[in-house]
């Protein structure tokens, strides 16, 4: 069953969490029993692929010994070479089930959320090898943060020492009202985001380009504004989903859309897009890239190291969604505007050519808006793949 792909998953969700709201609005802990409600959600969700279930479980239990192995090494060594192996070890699973739908029809290792919960794994050997987690994780907690249900699919990409303040406090039945409020509206914001607004562009607008474009041009142009608003309210309402969910358990779990088509520049865009793995990607492959070669000195100018962490960033994050051209060409096109927006800030911190004013700011946004869209008609595939 897809995560919040039918009233029905709602329904159950429902169901299943009606304790934890009772118990929260009693100011008594629940984390105990919602640990048993994500085993019983995810059965729910790979019932239907016992393939995926198998895959999900063998690539749960390879991440959770790479993770505890690291943290006993890191306890006694520091060594790079160990520090590299496990991080590689750990993207194992992911690029090969990138690789493997090219050379066979069924893809063995890929399931749902591998994504998102290699992230995860990531992260955490990371964070360990920085010092930022020095106590090794309980196996209970660090299997319910990697597996925790309403984020799977697609995120949010939490970050542990986040989700286990989140796991340790004690929760009032004051603040849990708060919790819960809070996630009931970001529920009915998912309604009205995938549901209404999404489903409405899909169904009654692109579905039906051929009525309202004239000309081939037409139909490219009204297709590319269509499908990127579809993608931020589609996109957005899955978000919101996880995100109530998660309140109404108890986990805050981060935004991922923060009003990102009034985004001034591209900068301003991928810092409102898509946060969680933005972030991501900019915390533990731009700023470690970055590091790395002035750490090294094999590049003394600042502004090309960061234009190439650029390129690495979006060339990775294009490959990530996929090795077809629009996605690879999407991820350059993005390195593209973010190295010449850069160079363009450097300039004009120099020159004062743009002044910053409510004219211009509105000028920004528009001309941003109008890149933004191309990207996502890039990333449709629609510019290789004529018609709808």
């Amino acid at each position: 069953m897809t995560p919040y792909g039918s009233f029905t998953f709602f329904f159950i969700v429902a169901i299943l969490l009606a304790p934890t709201i009772i118990l929260g609005l009693q100011g008594k802990r629940f984390q105990t029993y919602n640990m048993f409600v994500t085993i019983l959600a995810l059965g729910l969700i790979f019932s239907s692929t016992l393939r995926g279930a198998i895959a999900l479980i063998l690539f749960t239990i390879w991440q959770v010994l790479l993770i505890k192995s690291y943290i006993a090494y890191r306890k006694k060594a520091n060594g790079n070479s160990i520090f590299y192996l496990a991080v590689i070890l750990s993207i194992l699973p992911l690029a090969l089930s990138k690789l493997m739908p090219y050379f066979s029809q069924v893809n063995l290792i890929g399931f749902l959320g591998i994504s998102y919960l290699t992230f995860k794994g990531i992260q955490l050997i990371m964070e360990t090898r920085d010092g930022l987690i020095k106590k090794d994780i309980p196996l209970s907690r660090l299997l319910y943060f990697i597996l925790f249900f309403p984020t799977i699919s697609s995120g949010p990409i939490d970050r542990y020492r986040r989700f286990e303040k989140n796991f340790q406090a004690e929760v009032t039945a004051d603040q849990y009202k708060l919790l819960l409020y809070q996630g009931i509206n970001k529920i009915f914001q998912g309604f009205l985001y995938k549901y209404i607004i999404g489903y409405s562009i899909n169904h009654f607008f692109i579905a039906k380009l051929r009525f309202y474009a004239h000309s081939q041009f037409e139909h490219q142009l009204y297709y590319m504004y269509s499908y990127s608003l579809y993608l931020f309210f589609d996109f957005a309402g899955y978000s919101a989903f996880a995100i109530g969910v998660s309140y109404i358990m108890g986990i805050k779990s981060p935004e991922n859309f923060n009003l990102p088509f009034i985004s001034r520049n591209i900068k301003d865009f991928w810092n409102r897009w898509h946060m969680s793995l933005s972030f991501w990607f900019r915390d533990f492959v731009y700023m470690r890239f970055v590091f790395w070669i002035m750490k090294k000195k094999w590049i003394k100018n600042r502004n090309l190291v960061s234009n190439l962490g650029y390129i690495l960033l979006f060339l990775l994050m294009g490959i990530w969604h996929g090795l077809e051209i629009q996605y690879i060409l999407y991820g350059i096109y993005h390195a593209l505007l973010m190295v010449i927006y850069n160079s363009f800030e450097r300039f004009n911190k120099k020159h004062k050519w743009w002044p910053q004013n409510k004219f211009t700011h509105a000028v920004a946004i528009i001309i941003t808006f109008h890149f933004v869209c191309f990207g996502f008609y890039i990333f449709s595939g629609q510019l290789f793949h004529k018609g709808v």
